[in-house]
């Protein structure tokens, strides 16, 4: 039984490294196309591109998989003013089912199950409900999905939600789609600015939206 269990191990190591030396011959064999030209197929196919990747995007991101990609792939596909859109649209309309979802399902339910503090905690972010929702999208390090269902079981007003997620989401979008579009030879320098500025500001907006406000200072312990 050992024997084989060390023989099966071996086993998928050598199967993919075959796969993987069968790829790499594969790439120089096989002529691809270069950045430029894959923008250029992509909007020979006309507004059924857009539509579909904006639906995808939407979809896809309302699960834990990361939306980095997303942007990363439409700065490369549209060029960063369509990539920008459909990045927004599609992640605001991903964060708004995330919020739906958990708001249906979990009921606010904090307010039923969480300990006092994270109930005090809880009614000083909804208290300041757009700045907390926009701070919390600035921060790059918060995940997305996990953030939208969070936001679901808050007393967080919808429209402050939409708001906050919509605006919050552009600085740190843009700064990945520059980076997809920057494949095809347009690297932009404000990047990393645009990335350390956002994130600075959330996490500043967060602190502040989670001390006490003359309602809820006196807030069960």
């Amino acid at each position: 039984m050992r024997l084989l269990s060390l023989t099966s191990g071996r086993a998928r190591w050598v199967v993919l490294a075959v796969v993987l030396l069968a790829a790499v011959a594969l790439a120089l064999v096989v002529p691809l196309p270069t950045a430029l030209e894959l923008r250029d197929r992509v909007r020979a196919l006309g507004a059924w591109a857009p539509l579909t990747f904006l639906l995808a995007h939407a979809l896809v991101t309302t699960t834990p998989i990361p939306r980095t990609a997303f942007s990363l792939a439409a700065g490369l596909l549209f060029g960063p003013w369509l990539a920008l859109a459909l990045c927004v649209v599609a992640s605001t309309a991903s964060a708004a089912a995330g919020f739906g979802i958990s708001r249906r399902l979990g009921g606010r339910a904090i307010h039923r199950l969480g300990p006092g503090r994270v109930r005090l905690l809880e009614a000083r972010l909804s208290s300041r409900g757009l700045l907390s929702v926009l701070s919390a999208r600035l921060v790059p390090m918060i995940p997305f999905a996990p953030l939208n269902y969070t936001f679901g079981v808050t007393s967080v007003r919808w429209r402050h939600y939409l708001g906050g997620t919509a605006l919050g989401l552009v600085p740190g979008t843009t700064a990945v789609v520059l980076l997809g579009d920057a494949v095809t030879g347009t690297l932009s320098p404000s990047l990393l600015v645009i990335f350390v500025v956002s994130g600075a500001i959330g996490l500043g907006g967060v602190a502040l939206c989670a001390r006490p406000t003359p309602e809820t200072s006196d807030g069960p312990e």
